[in-house]
């Protein structure tokens, strides 16, 4: 078997913000019970968080690019392609989600606009009816300001979602549409010649895995 690289996938932009993680082995990013084929697999809960941590620390016009140190020698010809197809993948159908999510809530806000803008019509009209009939009464105007500010309340969570709700939910959307996009390296920490990427499923294919004795 020829000597192992240093490293292998892709290769980094100069200027780009470099995620480093380093793990023992591959299967370490992923998530272990998800049965789903491996480029279809949800990473490991920390090792999201910790990626889409250090990206949102990164200035926003910067390239993103993903720095894996792995502490043994190279395995498979292909692993770090198919680290980074299946990095990809998780991060745009997290993109794909929250892009559904951004839409429902758009949907939520037009309705609630809708019902608002009406309740607040009917308790204006209903206020006015209210205080002419019991006009010189304290009791007319005590009915219609009740009226009134419950017409406003109605209001606040279609005015919620158009102001406040809505643009962390982009930003989120944007910030997983650059991590989708961006390159994948490993950096092999060993250089001697290991048989430990046999156990480092997912990089290891059916054929190449050893049969138990």
């Amino acid at each position: 078997m020829p000597d192992e690289p240093r490293a292998a996938g892709d290769s980094l932009p100069e200027r780009a913000e470099i995620i480093e993680v380093r793990v023992a082995e591959l299967k370490q990013l992923f998530n272990a019970i998800d049965p789903s084929p491996f480029r279809e697999k949800d990473l490991d809960g920390a090792a999201e968080e910790f990626i889409v941590g250090w990206a949102r620390e990164a200035p926003r016009d910067a390239d993103l690019a993903l720095l894996v140190y792995l502490d043994r020698s190279a395995g498979l010809a292909d692993e770090a392609t198919v680290l980074r197809d299946a990095v990809r993948a998780f991060f745009r159908h997290r993109s794909e989600a929250s892009s559904r999510r951004l839409r429902q809530l758009f949907r939520l806000g037009r309705t609630s606009l809708l019902i608002g803008l009406a309740f607040l019509a009917a308790s204006f009209l209903a206020g006015d009816a209210i205080a002419e009939a019991l006009r010189g009464h304290r009791l007319g105007e005590v009915v219609q300001e009740g009226l009134l500010i419950g017409g406003w309340v109605a209001m606040w969570k279609p005015m919620e979602i158009f102001l406040y709700e809505w643009w962390p939910i982009r930003a989120e959307t944007k910030l997983l549409d650059r991590l989708s996009a961006m390159p994948v390296r490993i950096a092999y920490m060993q250089d001697a010649h290991s048989e430990a990427w046999r156990r480092d499923w997912p990089a290891v294919s059916p054929a190449a895995t050893p049969a138990a004795g």
